[in-house]
């Protein structure tokens, strides 16, 4: 799930503050992670994350795409489309892929966020 800053709808509009709120984007337990990923064009996790369950990660996220085009699959065959400005949701069991240079923002539960990017780095031969 994605959503423009413009959909979000406002709660407080006064001069010089607006403030808007979506509420029940997602639900969260647990310690959460604060991520700030930058990813090149072209990147695209799906092989990184095979072995695990579903071939996906599993850990939800909520956060803002600074600037960038990316494409998040899920499971279930749906797909987002985030660009710069947007925030979202990732629920679990999505990969992604991206269509132009990124710079996103992250919050995820930690353990098992952690676990992902473990498996990743080991793909990868950094572990």
């Amino acid at each position: 799930m994605r959503i423009s800053k413009d959909q979000i709808p406002v709660k407080l509009d006064v001069p010089g503050a607006k403030a808007r709120q979506l509420s029940d984007f997602g639900v969260a337990a647990g310690t959460i992670g604060a991520e700030y990923f930058s990813l090149g064009a072209g990147t695209d996790i799906a092989p990184l994350i095979q072995g695990l369950d579903g071939d996906a990660c599993h850990a939800p996220h909520w956060g803002y795409v600074i600037s960038g085009d990316l494409v998040v699959s899920y499971n279930d065959g749906t797909s987002d489309r985030c660009v710069g400005g947007d925030v979202f949701y990732w629920p679990p069991f999505h990969t992604v892929r991206v269509e132009k240079d990124a710079e996103v923002i992250l919050f995820s539960p930690q353990k098992e966020h952690l676990a992902v990017m473990d498996h990743m780095a080991r793909k990868l031969g950094v572990a």
